[in-house]
């Protein structure tokens, strides 16, 4: 059965099992800081709580899916340093599952710090050195892309490497490999070519974007549920069949001639940090599983909702049993999200 949206794969009732999934993105050593308030200039704070691990939006989203899908091929295209931070690092998200033959050791494994306060207020403080981003060489050799049911490309990365890994994923041997559901998470550097930005969402099937993400893709500001429509609109019209944005206090999940406004969930933020990574995930998941927009939204949305509650936004998410509504987050998890269709 079809879920009616050309470009997104069809629900069938063999599904392909196991999935392929291909992550490309960031991925470094967390170091999660819990404080009661952020210190003025000049003045310091008692850390409560610390957590290190293994981290980056491009690991997180990696994590997660497999944690969906405990039988997922998820492989894991990054860059961790040739030092112990990258070691430890590396031996973690193999202890996660993943795939970790298309992780690149060179120079020093980046550091990304989450300094988080009572309320859910934050500062991120990233080391990311130049050496810690892929490049064109890197696509070239991650096979993982031309196999992969599913490629995830987390967008802070240099554009030309993401442009590389864009057509690669889609120039498919020809010997029958399906088309693999092409995923863009994030933003380019809004001071690239408009055409080539352009480009680049034409080659996705799904576009998830905050409000300032957004406005970057499409040249258009984001400040109301208004304008998300306008900039969905936008970027359907360039090639991809599902835009999720946020904006305000919902995620508008939009698809060719119908959208739909999920409402976050009304809860306690202990750190909003990692909340777009789970919806990423679960979404992807979803989605090559053969659900339709509308309930992959509302299953990601659900899960954004779950990890703002814990500190440190590492992923969370497990499969439950059928007779849980299809929902992948753990009972406790589990908030009521309501749509709101606007014509």
């Amino acid at each position: 059965m079809s879920n009616g949206t050309p470009g997104i794969p069809a629900r069938t009732a063999q599904p392909v099992s196991p999935a392929r999934v291909a992550v490309f993105g960031q991925a470094g050593r967390d170091l999660v800081l819990r404080v009661a308030g952020i210190p003025d200039a000049g003045a310091s704070a008692v850390v409560s709580e610390r957590i290190e691990r293994l981290g980056g939006k491009g690991a997180s989203i990696a994590v997660g899916i497999r944690q969906l899908d405990p039988t997922a091929r998820v492989s894991l295209i990054a860059v961790l340093g040739e030092d112990g931070d990258g070691t430890e690092m590396l031996r973690e998200a193999a202890s996660h599952g993943l795939d970790t033959r298309h992780v690149v050791r060179r120079g020093a494994t980046a550091l990304l710090t989450d300094v988080v306060a009572d309320g859910g207020v934050r500062r991120l403080l990233e080391h990311i050195p130049q050496q810690a981003l892929l490049t064109p060489d890197d696509v070239r050799a991650a096979t993982a892309l031309t196999t992969a049911d599913a490629v995830v490309l987390q967008l802070q990365q240099p554009f030309d490497t993401l442009l590389a890994a864009a057509q690669l994923t889609r120039q498919r041997p020809a010997n029958g490999v399906p088309r693999a559901l092409l995923v863009l998470d994030g933003a380019v550097d809004a001071t690239e070519d408009r055409a080539r930005r352009d480009e680049l969402v034409g080659f996705a099937d799904v576009v998830r974007a905050n409000a300032r993400e957004a406005s970057m893709l499409s040249g258009s500001e984001v400040r109301n549920r208004e304008d998300a429509l306008r900039t969905a609109s936008t970027l359907l019209d360039l090639g991809p069949r599902v835009v999720a944005l946020t904006v305000d206090d919902a995620e508008l999940i939009a698809w060719p001639g119908e959208h739909v406004f999920l409402p976050h969930e009304r809860t306690r933020t202990v750190d909003p940090t990692g909340a777009g990574d789970a919806f990423v995930a679960t979404l992807t998941t979803a989605l090559l599983s053969g659900a339709s927009p509308r309930e992959a939204g509302q299953r990601a949305t659900q899960a954004a909702g779950a990890s703002v509650q814990r500190l440190g936004g590492h992923p969370k998410l497990r499969r439950l049993p059928p007779d849980r509504k299809g929902s992948m987050l753990p009972p406790s998890d589990l908030p009521s999200t309501d749509g709101e269709t606007l014509a």
